[in-house]
């Protein structure tokens, strides 16, 4: 596979490239990425991280971009599960993350291929508060990815944010590296000795994937555990999911249209259960 491609504004550069990156140990984190619906492999990466890399057949061989397919995987990924996740991003024309938590209006960067910031400074604060970075020390690290410097191109700025969230534990794997495209990333990826396949292995597992990912913390909020608080998370769940899907269906949007459609599904489930069930 060609490690070029012709970027959306017709020139040639480096194909492009993406990475999941979850603050969660390697078993909590499959059952979730299986509702995702794409393949990926999964490994550890460092103390108290994931990440995953997809086979990146939306922006590989489709029109979809792959910032747009790894915002909204990110978003549906983090919608299910009590810990955040970071998508790494990069292809011809720019770089960037997205950072997305929960419930919560998704936070992300881009640079351009030869590292201009493209923007706010505001969203790296934001992302420094939601992953609990040091409000002094790292924040500064942070900002200084947000000033010109022609010596740093998108790829340099990726490995920068990587450098600081050294800080808290992440250690990818040698060879996954922001820059390095799909192909090569999976390569490297399936010569890791704890690499595990991810694919989706049907409706049937739901009910229990989402057990091993929501914890007794969350229990209350599973829709068989006839707590009120899980009609209430059904509701929300199918409010925000169908902006969300109709948003991906008018921009075609394969990542968004997952998102809104797994938010969807869940809040389904739980009023269908709800219903079904009703408590005494």
């Amino acid at each position: 596979m060609s490690t070029e491609a012709t970027s959306r504004t017709g020139r040639t550069g480096p194909a492009p490239g993406a990475l999941l990156l979850c603050r969660a140990e390697p078993d909590s984190v499959a059952p979730a990425a299986r509702l995702l619906r794409d393949r990926m492999l999964l490994m550890r990466a460092g103390e108290g991280w994931s990440v995953l890399v997809p086979e990146g057949g939306p922006w590989l061989h489709g029109e979809e971009p792959v910032d747009r397919v790894m915002t909204g995987w990110a978003t549906a990924l983090a919608v299910g599960a009590p810990w955040p996740v970071l998508a790494l991003w990069w292809d011809a024309d720019r770089g960037g993350y997205t950072l997305a938590s929960g419930f919560r209006r998704p936070v992300g960067y881009v640079w351009l291929a030869n590292g201009t910031p493209a923007g706010e400074d505001e969203a790296m604060r934001t992302f420094a508060a939601r992953l609990a970075l040091d409000p002094v020390l790292d924040v500064q690290s942070l900002d200084h990815l947000t000033k010109p410097d022609p010596a740093s191109d998108a790829r340099a700025r990726l490995r920068g944010l990587l450098a600081i969230l050294a800080r808290v534990g992440l250690d990818l794997p040698a060879g996954l590296a922001p820059g390095e495209p799909t192909d090569r990333l999976l390569k490297v990826a399936r010569d890791l000795p704890d690499a595990r396949p991810i694919e989706w292995e049907g409706p049937q597992t739901v009910r229990g994937e989402l057990e091993v990912v929501a914890g007794r913390r969350l229990t209350p909020w599973l829709p068989w555990s006839g707590d009120p608080k899980a009609r209430a998370l059904a509701l929300a769940q199918m409010a925000a999911g169908l902006p969300l899907a109709a948003w991906g269906l008018r921009h075609r949007s394969g990542g968004w249209l997952m998102a809104g459609a797994l938010l969807l599904a869940h809040g389904a489930l739980g009023l269908s259960y709800d219903l079904t069930h009703p408590r005494d």
